[in-house]
């Protein structure tokens, strides 16, 4: 099967499928081929780029007969990014096909042939990110650049202005590249372990227009830093400019010192009525408009009457616990990260919410020493939960079960689980978190049998 097939064909194929990465999926000689860039409907000569025995991939070479769902890409370089791999998809036909990605993973790894709600989209799906971090290096000139990793890759694709992340950015990244030249700063190699400017971390308040610049260096100076602070004063709603130390020889962007140049080293957000305090080290929803509205279906599916006893699993700085608090006895947050804790504490006392209390540790190891709940919101990392955790949950029989998940194959995993055990899938819920992307969050209502 496919054996006809090698590196380097040129193929004429007719896409009919996507991928759960957003690769367009054609056939060829009883093999499967994907390619990045392609879209159902799509009729095109692919050149094969890499085969295995019953697979293999290829990259576009002519576009024959377009989708009619083809779009014309805002971003210049959205081919090359490895940030926005449905730019070129019409957001209508977005929106379907995480739909269908979520009904797929239900089906096929939980065994769950449920309804899907449609996906909550956005009105305006551009520049909605309130947060972006750039890495930065050297073009072939020696000239510092900045911009986003090329797919699968770190070589970085330079770039200025991003169609997700907020036009601030634009003017922030061009000072910083700026100054950079004019003294001789120099750009962090991955190979080597020298140079100094890592990243360009930015950071914006939707509600409040503050804004944060921060630096990534491989130290704890920046020489002619007060150069830097002069060039950025006048950036409009600019609140902070700060240092992030990381020295360490790996691919985690942040290290865990803050050293502030100019304010204090965060800014404010709202959500709802709730103000929050944002870090360079914060969790925090990179799409504040859609995170109004996930959080809003957290708190329509939980409904709360007064009485009930909330645990907030998985909680992070607490923003869903403390969203749902007005409505609740009381809430109780629990998260591994100690900084996440402390900040969800200065939160609560920051919003005068008195009914909420943090633990941290990891949900799976101290769940049985947590107040017993009416409801749980379970918000997990992608990898989603433990399944002891889950176990231990339905034991405990809470009325009804919130999972909000960034992952729809973990999701069904962990669905297959709970279903197992006795609750109900009442409702599937996606929000389009990430528009041009192929990531999708879900929540999901379970209650009790």
């Amino acid at each position: 099967m496919g054996e006809h097939v090698k590196n380097g064909d040129l193929i004429r194929m007719t896409i009919t499928d996507f991928s759960t990465n957003g690769e367009g999926i054609g056939h060829a000689d009883g093999c499967t081929l994907f390619v990045a860039g392609a879209l159902i409907g799509d009729e095109i000569e692919v050149r094969i780029t890499h085969m295995k025995k019953t697979y293999g991939y290829g990259q576009i070479k002519t576009l024959i007969t377009p989708s009619p769902y083809r779009v014309k890409p805002r971003c210049p370089v959205s081919t090359k990014c490895g940030g926005c791999t449905l730019q070129n998809l019409a957001y209508d036909a977005q929106l379907a096909f995480k739909k269908n990605l979520v009904e797929n993973d239900l089906k096929r790894l939980g065994g769950l042939d449920l309804p899907v709600n449609d996906v909550i989209g956005m009105e305006a799906p551009w520049h909605y990110r309130n947060k972006s971090q750039y890495p930065v290096g050297r073009d072939r000139r020696g000239n510092p650049i900045a911009g986003f990793y090329a797919g699968r890759s770190h070589e970085i694709v330079p770039m200025r202005s991003c169609a997700i992340s907020a036009e601030i950015d634009e003017l922030i990244v061009g000072k910083v590249l700026a100054f950079m030249k004019d003294y001789d700063i120099p750009p962090y190699d991955e190979k080597t372990g020298e140079g100094l400017v890592r990243h360009i971390l930015v950071r914006k308040g939707c509600v409040t227009g503050e804004v944060m610049a921060c630096l990534i260096v491989n130290g704890r100076r920046l020489p002619q830093a007060d150069k830097l602070v002069e060039a950025l004063k006048t950036v409009p709603g600019l609140v902070s400019v700060c240092l992030n130390v990381n020295t360490r020889r790996s691919n985690v962007i942040l290290g865990n010192e803050v050293l502030p140049l100019l304010g204090d080293p965060f800014i404010t957000d709202y959500i709802g009525d709730l103000a929050f305090r944002i870090s360079p080290l914060s969790f925090y929803q990179i799409n504040p408009v859609q995170t109004k509205k996930l959080y809003d279906t957290v708190k329509m599916m939980a409904d709360l009457k007064g009485y009930e006893t909330v645990l907030d699993l998985y909680c992070g700085i607490g923003t869903i616990g403390l969203y749902l608090a007005d409505r609740a006895d009381s809430v109780h947050g629990v998260e591994i990260v100690p900084q996440a804790i402390k900040d969800a504490r200065e939160n609560a006392v920051r919003n005068g919410v008195t009914n909420a209390s943090f633990s941290v540790g990891a949900s799976e190891d101290i769940f049985k020493d947590l107040p017993k709940a009416d409801v749980v919101i379970l918000d997990p990392p992608r990898k989603g939960c433990e399944e002891s955790l889950l176990h231990e949950l339905a034991a405990q029989k809470p009325e009804r079960i919130v999972y909000v998940s960034c992952n729809p194959a973990t999701l069904a995993r962990d669905l297959k689980v709970l279903t197992a055990c006795g609750y109900r899938v009442d409702a599937v819920q996606p929000v389009d978190m990430f528009p041009h992307t192929t990531h999708i969050e879900n929540v999901v209502r379970l209650s009790l049998l």
